[in-house]
């Protein structure tokens, strides 16, 4: 159809779903020959809500309105026509090119305030809402068996003067501990992130392991004191593991295996893993801490890579000295930079998730670096954290909706 014989027409229905609703809609346009340039819907609670945007010509319009309207008076649902001049849509057009955004909020339950503060933010940096959606399943009534977690995303989009600017008044509104929010820039490495990388204790464990070997060596207060301060960032991490694994010689190792086999697992690591897995992630441990547990993680949870720290071993009992390089935070995101290479990735495609400060070299370099549970220093250096929920959590910054995951049998 010529350019100066089109008209350019949005309709807006409402009302009860019905099954074949938007067939029997479609089906008139098709009959007509109109042209669909945009279409979107939604459903909340059995009411739909769809909006379409089509073009035909003068001679034709008056006939899809009339069949359009005769069909919703059928179907007892409302429709609404606008007309759209070419220059109003070839303003929204050009609008399509900027650049996008996904904020995700995530909490144990999450309140009207949180998305009024949220959408504050996104209008205060001169954002447009395009979607909205959940990510979490459904919330019953009954709160003892509602969902332990929730989950909305929005997908915004608009020229940003300063990013970081957004990201600190976002990350502000987390500080009541009873909401994380995450802010990415939407894109294909977004959409094709192929590999995550875990620091392990207080990560994946909710414990440090050397501080369990400590207490079993009767030197715990003193080892978790200095254990403390490398987190915090106030020492040098390899000076003190070094000072850490000096103090457990002569430790038998078979307590090992004990406290392996009784590790405090973090809340969702089980369903994560599962997860990742089934969706093709590439999986890894990158830990200050020890081979030996991490192996253990791996045979339990089926991670495909694991680098951490060798304890030496003469005569069944430790010497109080490591074997090999140590995994400090510039080997851990050395280490992350070789997987990336190793499955011919870009870096971009990469996540990272950690707690102390010895993670925060690899979180800074990862396509999508997740502080979790994470010391101050750590939290307050982080593009995104996460500190509501378990590590699951994680699904949901990558966009994973609940809907698509319980169609995995986990």
């Amino acid at each position: 159809m010529k350019k100066e014989n089109i008209e350019i027409i949005q309709i807006n229905i409402s009302g009860e779903d019905k099954p074949g609703l938007t067939t029997s809609l479609t089906d008139i346009l098709a009959r007509h020959d109109a042209f669909i340039l945009d279409i979107g819907q939604s459903n909340i609670h059995r009411s739909l809500t769809l909006g379409i945007l089509f073009m035909t010509t003068p001679d034709r319009s008056g006939q899809i309105m009339k069949e359009l309207l005769f069909k919703a008076s059928e179907m007892n649902i409302a429709i609404r026509f606008t007309p759209i001049t070419e220059e109003e849509y070839s303003h929204w057009v050009s609008g399509q090119g900027k650049n996008r955004y996904i904020i995700t909020l995530i909490g144990r339950k999450l309140t009207a305030g949180h998305i009024a503060r949220v959408t504050q933010a996104i209008y205060e940096e001169g954002l447009n809402i395009d979607d909205i959606s959940r990510l979490t399943g459904r919330v019953p009534l009954d709160e003892d068996e509602r969902a332990p977690k929730t989950s909305i995303e929005f997908s915004v989009r608009g020229t940003l003067n300063d990013k970081k600017q957004i990201q600190n008044k976002l990350m502000a509104l987390t500080e009541g501990g009873d909401v994380d929010i995450s802010f990415q820039k939407d894109g294909i490495f977004r959409r094709s992130r192929r590999l995550i990388c875990f620091d392990m204790d207080s990560t994946l464990i909710r414990t440090e392991v050397i501080d369990e070997l400590a207490d079993r060596a009767g030197v715990g207060d003193k080892v978790r004191e200095i254990t403390e301060r490398a987190m915090r960032g106030e020492i040098d991490f390899r000076e003190s593991f070094e000072e850490r694994v000096a103090l457990l010689k002569g430790l038998d190792v078979s307590v090992m295996e004990d406290i392996a086999v009784n590790l405090p697992i973090t809340e969702g690591v089980d369903r994560m893993m599962k997860i990742l897995k089934r969706v093709g992630y590439k999986t890894a441990i990158l830990s200050g801490g020890f081979t030996y547990f991490g192996n253990y993680l791996r045979s339990r949870f089926g991670f495909d890579y694991v680098y951490a720290n060798e304890l030496e071993v003469e005569n069944g009992k430790l010497t109080g000295r490591y074997t090999g390089e140590i995994v400090d935070g510039q080997r851990k995101a050395e280490l992350l930079r070789l997987l990336c290479q190793f499955e011919n990735i870009d870096i971009q495609q990469s996540v990272a998730v950690g707690d102390g400060a010895n993670d925060l070299p690899m979180l800074s370099i990862a396509g999508l670096g997740i502080a979790f549970h994470a010391k101050p220093k750590v939290r307050a250096t982080a593009s995104q954290s996460l500190s509501t929920v378990g590590l699951d959590g994680v699904l949901y910054f990558l966009g994973l909706k609940d809907s698509w995951v319980e169609k995995l049998d986990c």
